[in-house]
């Protein structure tokens, strides 16, 4: 290792600010995202965290395509309902960093962040080792789990699964949500490479929850390399909805009617399934107070904010936003029954100067997802888009404005598109452009949702 990173002076230090310590893990490692865990094993056994994991808790493991923070965001909620002292470790964060990091439900503190950061560093200096920025702060999310004596350990995937940094921990439950094409520059351009990744999670004779009814190969042939017990949506449990506040769920066991959650309905049965599966103490009283309670930033996220109605979801790729119709589609049709009913009870006046009820899109991606698609997919929904507003995330991999201007030109209008140089400044002119009655959906990126919300609670918005 070179000397640099031995006697670094920028270091931080305990009574440095957490965002000078995400600072400085963003510029000590020469790329952002760095897949192995050769690197990081040495510093997670220096941390003591592998071990912690394996003698003193449960985990749940997560990976797939789409759905992991839903699922994962359940698991754990079910888990505290139940009296266990949770873990949740989830990414990435829409607003700020310590949302990755919760232990029962609340984000830690910037100084128990800081101490964390503190003893990986040591430990990576000590094993003269580089980390990037992901390996670096899941280390110190695991060692603040460790730290704290957690019954149960709720781990999401970063990315695949074989050689994400949370692989570095055995997990005594797997859920792998679905397998669809993303990041194909790290995990492959088909499910069968994509799939091989993910089931990297698998350990010899867990149990795994599979949330989608087709299965790749290479799944399987993980399943059967590892002889663990497979839970199969479609096969081994399956869900429905039973109206606007309930649903059903069953298996071989049970079957149980219960309180609709805020999030999607596949996840939650998902997460469902691998409580039950585990060796868990979880009754029914507890997942119904869960179920109650479980809710998720920007997924799926109704809010009303500065008079308007805002829905904020982050699909990114195809499948993600087959999720967010399925659900959006029946939303609409509340939405628009629910503003018949308030004009029934408003003035002529008003009704005369009211024009129907319209979605405007706030929109954004990385240049690197595929763009396309999820712009065909939605302008294809037969949903009464009116508008769409597009601008640049604040990120090195974004699309450029002028990118996602062409691609929307293919599919709309050129008049149906506005565009601005900055994410605050397209959500300002949404709020301007629309009504009351409107529906404003924000989509497309982590990023995008972040972006947003930050330019909603901003004092110098209207």
């Amino acid at each position: 290792m070179s000397d640099s990173l031995l006697s670094n002076p920028n270091t931080p230090n305990n009574h440095s600010s957490l965002t000078e310590w995400l600072d400085y893990m963003q510029q000590i490692h020469v790329s952002a995202i760095d897949m192995g865990l050769s690197r990081v094993l040495p510093v997670a056994e220096a941390l003591g965290v592998v071990q912690s994991a394996k003698d003193d808790a449960y985990v749940f493991t997560v990976a797939g395509t789409n759905g992991k923070g839903s699922t994962t965001a359940v698991i754990a909620q079910m888990c505290q309902a139940a009296g266990y002292k949770t873990a949740l470790y989830q990414s990435p964060h829409l607003s700020v960093f310590n949302e990755r990091v919760r232990i029962n439900g609340e984000m830690v503190s910037d100084e128990t962040l800081i101490e964390a950061f503190s003893k990986v560093e040591a430990a990576r200096l000590a094993c003269e080792l580089t980390l990037s920025f992901f390996e670096m702060t899941t280390l110190a999310a695991l060692l603040i789990f460790a730290e704290a004596d957690c019954d149960v350990w709720v781990l999401e995937v970063g990315l695949g699964g074989r050689l994400d940094v949370v692989n570095i921990i055995d997990p005594d439950m797997a859920v792998i949500t679905n397998i669809a094409i993303d990041h194909v520059d790290w995990l492959g351009d088909n499910v069968e490479d994509i799939g091989r990744e993910k089931a990297g999670i698998l350990r010899d004779g867990i149990s795994v929850v599979y949330g989608a009814t087709a299965m790749p190969v290479s799944v399987q042939q993980a399943i059967d390399k590892h002889q663990a017990t497979c839970y199969q949506v479609g096969q081994d449990f399956d869900y429905r909805e039973v109206d606007a506040s309930a649903w059903q769920y069953s298996n071989a066991a049970v079957t149980m009617q219960l309180p609709r959650p805020a999030l999607s309905l596949t996840n939650t049965a998902n997460a469902l399934s691998a409580v039950l599966a585990s060796s868990l103490n979880v009754d029914s009283t507890a997942i119904e107070q869960a179920l109650q309670a479980v809710k998720l930033a920007g997924r799926f996220d109704y809010r009303k904010m500065h008079n308007r109605h805002w829905l904020f979801d982050v699909a990114h790729n195809e499948q993600g936003v087959e999720f967010l119709l399925a659900q959006l589609l029946p939303l609409w049709q509340q939405h628009l029954a629910n503003q018949s009913s308030s004009q029934n009870s408003s003035s002529l006046t008003d009704q005369a100067h009211s024009k129907p009820a319209s979605i405007k899109m706030l929109f954004s991606m990385l240049g690197d997802k595929d763009i396309n698609k999820v712009v065909q997919r939605l302008t294809e929904a037969g949903l009464p888009i009116s508008d769409w507003f597009v601008a640049e995330i604040d990120y090195p991999r974004a699309a450029s404005t002028e990118h996602l201007q062409g691609i929307l030109s293919s599919y709309v209008d050129d008049a149906q598109i506005h565009d601005f140089a900055r994410l605050k400044d397209a959500t300002q002119a949404v709020i301007n452009d629309s009504q009351p009655q409107d529906l404003i959906v924000v989509c497309g990126s982590f990023h995008t949702i972040g972006e947003a919300l930050a330019a909603l609670v901003a004092d110098n918005l209207n």
